[in-house]
């Protein structure tokens, strides 16, 4: 897919917008507007643009993180192994992709290239996905996924799934992961009961066995007989590969699907994904697609983690539909850049069995390409690789009444004047994109100061959406340098605040205030710096100071600065506005830590970690920070160049390698009086 980095860059903001609004609704509320083959394809064009682009990937980016958030209405439980989600494959290319880098990685890390890999391939069942605790053979706890690391405790209304056994066959440990699902008669049923009583329908067996999981009253769910399927042991005595894997979950009683396959190369996944997009609407359950996994275990260990998903897993989603819809009305979102960017409203559509009810325009150019208006009706696809998308209007069904599309001259937001600016497309073609003139926009200056206080920028706790915007709103903050110079005297009068939540504001503010170069200019928002940029621009010039002062040309000798970086970052501190928003940043007392290359005479200088378990003092991200920052490096695999390896509490199969390898082993207080000043 070619697309000019200007073009990524709207794309991409489009995208995270929608990405993130859905991600809600789908992870947190259990609502769906779109399938989550439609949500899959989203994300899976942002992560191939990301990549094509990897300055323009943001902390912020719905590709970084993994997925919701635990409601409050459930205990809140903390996972003893943390939670994932599959990277997502839509064709023989995009596997193939895959397969090398699995192979690469393989290389790298043992020095041999494998000849060939064994996949277990599964049948990807939408459902709701569950974490199973067992101690000494006894459920001790189920808990929903949540945000990975966070879940609910749900073990009452699992209690009430018969396939769930209570007690396993065998006295023993073990943390087991599978998908709860709901069949298709029983949602016909349940969505005829609630029609009845006026109650809005589920639109899938996913959002179904969500809901009913949720459920307060444990009769209920024990009325809807939910459903398990068994996968993972991710805790306890794990077998050498995943096909024995899944047979010893069955010894212990639980109930795996028997529709899986060995396969032996690609040829034979591909085969079997193309059986099972024939026959998946044979089963009771709904099937969106197949997970290949790495069948041996001691490769799966090799290959690790990305930081968000497995290397050794990914899921082969089924093609997307297409249907047809009536465009109700057409929006403007404004972006962090300026970008504005008109969406259409459909009439809520079934697609794949799921519902979709919004369609990005792009721009202008496309609606007038298009020849659309409110009021038509038009096919709409879900296609693997891109946003759900209009592709066609059905101009005989037009009864008269349809409306044009105008373009906006004034911002719908801020009231501003619009630019309109030319952007080459592919193949040489061009388009127009409407930007708002104002540099100050609200909506802008929101999404820059929630960027800024995001996880990889200043990572500030206790400072979401909804608090940027309240304290925007209120006049507290005009921009995020003014963050640092609240009291809790200004905070707890306010809605939302009380004391309490005042403090612990001003407390993780002050806690920010001391970060990182690199951090520092990813927070600034300068257009096409992402977070790998701005790391590679930080370890390049070391200082603020030299950074500012540098020239366009000295810019194009930092890896990673193209052309349109270099001029972006010119662009950005020829605006005495920004130079001066440093300025006022330094002054209410933020302070940039010297980079790693600056350590060379660093305790840690020369040495390499890996993390396993949990922390109690500190999390698994500040302990990185702080191996980083005295002049040490962190890896997610453990080697025989590893320097040692720091366990926490329940640490996971990289222990069991460092022991193998004979690498050094800290325990939590080894490790803090080992960084101690």
């Amino acid at each position: 897919m070619a697309i000019s980095k200007e073009e990524a860059k709207k794309r991409i903001e489009k995208l995270r917008r929608e990405i993130e609004r859905y991600r809600y609704e789908y992870h947190v509320l259990d609502k769906l507007e779109i399938s989550e083959a439609a949500l899959d394809s989203l994300k899976k064009e942002l992560y191939d643009i990301e990549a094509m682009y990897p300055d323009l990937i943001t902390p912020d980016s719905p590709t970084q993180r993994v997925a919701g958030q635990a409601l409050d209405k459930f205990e809140k439980v903390a996972h003893k192994v943390e939670q994932w989600s599959f990277e997502d494959a839509f064709s023989r290319e995009d596997m193939e992709n895959w397969q090398d880098k699995v192979y690469n990685y393989l290389e790298k890390q043992t020095g041999k290239r494998p000849e060939t890999v064994d996949y277990m391939c599964e049948l990807k069942i939408d459902g709701l996905h569950v974490v199973l605790t067992y101690e000494s053979g006894y459920l001790a706890l189920a808990a929903t996924r949540g945000d990975g690391k966070v879940g609910e405790n749900v073990t009452q209304n699992i209690k009430t799934i018969q396939s769930v056994p209570l007690k396993l066959n065998e006295p023993v440990s073990a943390i087991v992961e599978g998908e709860v699902w709901l069949g298709r008669k029983m949602l016909e049923k349940i969505n005829k009961e609630r029609s009845k009583t006026g109650e809005p329908v589920f639109a899938n067996p996913r959002n179904a066995a969500a809901g009913t999981i949720r459920q307060l009253n444990s009769r209920v769910v024990a009325e809807r007989k939910l459903d398990t399927y068994i996968y993972d042991i991710s805790r306890g005595e794990i077998p050498p590969n995943q096909k024995s894997e899944l047979e010893r979950l069955e010894k212990l009683g639980f109930k795996v699907n028997p529709h899986r396959r060995l396969c032996k190369n690609l040829d034979e996944v591909a085969s079997y994904w193309q059986e099972w997009q024939k026959k998946k609407e044979s089963q009771d359950y709904w099937i969106d697609g197949v997970v290949i996994k790495v069948n041996d275990r001691k490769l799966q260990e090799i290959l690790g983690f990305t930081g968000k998903a497995p290397r050794w897993a990914i899921a082969f989603k089924f093609p997307a539909e297409q249907g047809t819809t009536v465009v109700e009305e057409v929006y403007v979102q404004v972006g962090r850049t300026g970008a504005l960017t008109p969406v259409a409203r459909v009439r809520p559509v079934q697609l794949a069995g799921t519902t979709v009810t919004h369609s990005t325009l792009h721009n202008f150019d496309e609606i007038e390409r298009l020849g659309v208006k409110v009021g038509d009706t038009v096919i709409m696809e879900k296609a693997g690789d891109v946003i759900p998308k209009i592709i066609e209007v059905l101009p005989r069904l037009r009864t008269g009444h349809e409306k044009n599309i105008i373009a906006p001259k004034k911002c719908p937001v801020c009231g501003s004047e619009v630019e309109r600016k030319i952007l080459a497309g592919e193949k040489g073609t061009k388009s127009a994109a409407l930007y708002c003139a104002n540099k100050k926009c609200f909506a802008q200056e929101l999404e820059k100061i929630n960027h800024f206080v995001s996880k990889h920028a200043f990572d500030i706790d206790h400072c979401g959406i909804k608090i940027v915007e309240q304290l925007v709103n209120v006049g507290l903050i005009k921009d995020a340098a003014d963050l640092f110079i609240l009291t809790v005297g200004d905070l707890e009068e306010l809605d939302r605040f009380g004391e309490k939540s005042a403090h612990n504001l001003v407390e993780a503010v002050q806690k920010a205030k001391t970060v990182t170069l690199a951090r520092f200019i990813n927070a600034l928002s300068i257009q096409h710096v992402g977070e790998e940029t701005a790391e590679d621009i930080a370890e390049h010039y070391k200082t603020l100071e030299r950074f500012i002062s540098a020239t366009r040309e000295e810019l194009h000798e930092v890896n990673g600065v193209g052309e349109k970086v270099a001029d972006s970052i010119g662009e950005y501190f020829k605006d005495k506005k920004n130079v001066a928003y440093i300025e006022k940043l330094l002054k209410n007392g933020v302070v940039i830590r010297k980079q790693k290359a600056e350590l060379e005479k660093g305790k840690l200088s020369g040495q390499s970690f890996v993390l396993t378990g949990t922390l109690e003092s500190m999390s698994r991200d500040e302990a990185k920070e702080k191996i980083k920052s005295l002049g040490g490096d962190v890896s997610e695999s453990v080697s025989k160049n590893t320097t040692a390896v720091i366990a926490g509490a329940e640490p996971g199969s990289k222990y069991g390698k460092a022991k193998k390898l004979g690498v050094k082993i800290l325990s939590e207080k080894e490790f803090l009086a080992m960084i101690a000043v």
